[in-house]
């Protein structure tokens, strides 16, 4: 029988948004996997992002590193002004210790929200 238990996001302090700080690689952290490596052990994670900027704003997201075009699954995606959450990261898996980052053409204006499945 599997374990799944759903947790917040390891950026994140008491499952509020994370600001996306970083304006360029390496990223600002979103979330650490769990440093798991069996074959049925997985970070399941769900992630959206809102821009409250007045501007259209570029997010890139790095995935499990910051190899340009490896790790970066979202890249230079533009954000629409004031926009309502968007599910970029939905049901990924990761495992091993590796890391979810995130930077944007502007600093502090893009937040990151969402939930970790943590199965096996």
């Amino acid at each position: 029988m599997q374990n799944f238990v759903k947790t917040k996001l390891s950026g994140s302090t008491s499952g509020m948004p994370i600001k996306i700080v970083a304006t360029a690689t390496p990223g600002t952290t979103l979330h650490t996997a769990r440093a798991l490596t069996g074959a049925e052990q997985w970070d399941e994670l769900w992630i959206a992002f809102t821009n409250t900027n007045t501007v259209a704003v570029d997010l890139t997201v790095e995935y499990g590193g910051v190899t340009d075009p490896d790790n970066l699954i979202v890249k230079a995606l533009s954000l629409p002004p004031r926009s309502a959450p968007r599910f970029l990261l939905d049901g990924y898996v990761l495992q091993n210790g590796l890391l979810v980052r995130a930077f944007a053409s502007v600093a502090n204006v893009i937040l990151a929200e969402g939930w970790v499945h943590q199965i096996g």
